[in-house]
């Protein structure tokens, strides 16, 4: 599929790491190193614009290797890049972690995957038809 990009001078554009990863890293775009304090969160630029096609959204996640090296991970994975935003992509990191992380400049913070959407048509109902589970909910279906 092909998505439209504009990126600021000296950002860096989205890469897939191997010719079969679902998701493109994508880079921060910083004019220093930032630091992501312990138990705290940050939004970090990417310098990247999209223009995503009508009935498409990019989901934002995690990079596996940050997650169980650093505790770092994206604060609302997925986030959901709309096909109607034009701004720039701002990823929302989160530290799990017990110690400081420092961003620098060009690090791969986060991945890009593209996905169909499909709409939901709500119809208004009185009653919905029952199911084993029922309303068992969190925690009902085992450990």
């Amino acid at each position: 599929m092909e998505i439209k990009i504009k990126t600021a001078i000296g950002a860096l554009t989205p890469q897939y790491g191997t010719a079969e990863s679902a998701g493109a890293d994508v880079h921060a775009y910083l004019d220093k190193p930032v630091v992501c304090p312990a138990g705290d969160w940050i939004a970090v630029p990417t310098g990247v614009f999209l223009e995503i096609p009508a009935g498409y959204e990019v989901q934002v996640r995690p990079r596996s290797g940050l997650a169980l090296r650093h505790g770092i991970t994206v604060l609302n994975a997925p986030g959901t890049i709309d096909s109607d935003y034009r701004g720039e992509l701002k990823i929302v990191l989160i530290n799990h972690s017990k110690q400081d992380y420092t961003i620098t400049p060009g690090d791969r913070i986060a991945q890009l995957v593209a996905a169909r959407v499909e709409k939901i048509q709500f119809i208004p109902t009185e009653q919905i038809g029952s199911s084993p589970r029922g309303e068992g909910g969190f925690g009902s279906t085992g450990k």
